[in-house]
């Protein structure tokens, strides 16, 4: 069971897409509202929350007031870096930090989806145990893809929680797999079903 740390509102940003702890996400924002909501966290510093859509449609690009349904656990995200394209589109790279879980949500008159989110305890770290092995091997592996690279992921293969957050954000994987390994709260528990997810890829 998650035992909440804090409880705080932030904007959330849904999308068909799973952000991990300590993941990078690099976003194309062009919609007014999710413009003015990343001028105000740069402005504020402060996070958003990225959160899962449940069904296949991205959020929507209409101006109703209707909100796609989203999965209740998320990932506050910060923006570490940011470009202005010539297409006039806002380019921006945020970085995964803390998980919550949905409390409330309401709409601004914006049509920006705004939480209540209650923030989750941070994963323990533990050792990466032989039986680990061929995670790490496989994490090695799409570590070392170009575009990979190109995101400056920071890993640390000897430590479980950076091990299995790393894999399940890197593993080609449907989004509702990526958000179930999100939502489980301990590293051992996420290397256990990486290692059947991985020993499917490999049949």
């Amino acid at each position: 069971m998650f035992v909440s740390q804090q409880v705080d509102e932030i904007p959330l940003f849904p999308l068909r897409t799973v952000l991990f702890p300590g993941g990078v996400l690099p976003l194309r924002i062009f919609e007014p509202r999710y413009v003015d909501m990343i001028s105000r966290c740069m402005r504020e510093d402060i996070g958003f929350g990225v959160v899962l859509i449940r069904k296949v449609t991205e959020a929507r690009l209409q101006t109703d007031a209707t909100q796609p349904d989203i999965f209740e656990i998320g990932t506050e995200a910060k923006i570490i870096d940011f470009n202005q394209a010539d297409n006039g589109l806002l380019g921006v790279v945020a970085e995964g930090r803390r998980k919550f879980t949905v409390e409330q949500t309401y709409v601004q008159r914006d049509h920006l989806l705004v939480g209540k989110v209650s923030f989750l305890p941070d994963e323990a770290p533990g050792e990466i145990l032989p039986e680990h092995a061929a995670l790490v091997d496989v994490l090695k592996e799409l570590s070392n893809h170009p575009l990979v690279q190109k995101l400056n992921i920071v890993l640390d293969f000897s430590e479980a929680r950076s091990v299995s957050l790393r894999l399940a954000d890197l593993l080609p994987i449907e989004p509702e797999i990526k958000q179930a390994l999100l939502q489980l709260r301990w590293p051992k528990e996420r290397l256990a079903e990486l290692a059947r997810i991985v020993d499917k890829f490999q049949q």
